[in-house]
């Protein structure tokens, strides 16, 4: 399909490609940094996934931020989320009375955001915003919005740019719709 990468054969289409992500988050970046001016935001990682765009988000925000990571799930192995959330690493960051930015890979069902949010919220955030690559709407199961997003999907499973099925696809450098004989065996 695309450079003769063997991944690429897994892909049904190619969603969102690499010189369309690294605009939008250059824009995103500069808006950003226009939104804290005069801050300095703790940006939060949401692991594994965000980490490809945390990393290249960062560094077009022109501005003094911390950073620090956070595993939570509600996925599994699986492509569909069970609800129940679990934080697997936590903060080492006190965010109490501080601007705090969650860096997400995508807005799905919200469920895993919502539980964050609140999270943090109750830690003493002074304010709580979250940029995501990607938004999908079309599944949201709680009431929630990202501050900041780069593209909105369609509702079909995507890998690549940090998204992954099973651990794999991650180092994919478009956003690719995943053929569903891939995770429907």
């Amino acid at each position: 399909m695309e450079n003769g990468r063997k991944m690429y054969r897994d892909c049904a289409e190619i969603l969102v490609r690499r010189e369309e992500i690294a605009q939008a988050v250059r824009k995103l970046g500069e808006i950003i940094t226009h939104d804290y001016e005069g801050k300095a935001p703790v940006m939060v990682c949401i692991l594994k996934g965000a980490s490809v765009f945390f990393t290249d988000l960062a560094r077009e925000i022109d501005l003094p931020v911390e950073m620090d990571f956070m595993i939570a799930s509600s996925y599994g192995s699986g492509t569909s989320s069970s609800g129940n959330v679990r934080i697997r690493k936590d903060l080492d960051i006190d965010v109490a009375g501080r601007d705090v930015l969650i860096v997400e890979d995508i807005v799905d069902t919200g469920v895993t955001l919502n539980f964050i949010r609140n999270m943090l919220s109750h830690r003493g955030a002074a304010s709580i915003r979250v940029a995501t690559l990607l938004d999908k709407p079309s599944r949201r199961k709680v009431d929630l919005k990202a501050d900041y997003f780069c593209f909105t999907i369609p509702n079909a499973f995507v890998v690549g740019y940090g998204l992954d099925y099973d651990e794999k696809y991650r180092n994919l450098p478009d956003i690719c719709i995943l053929s569903p004989e891939i995770y429907q065996k």
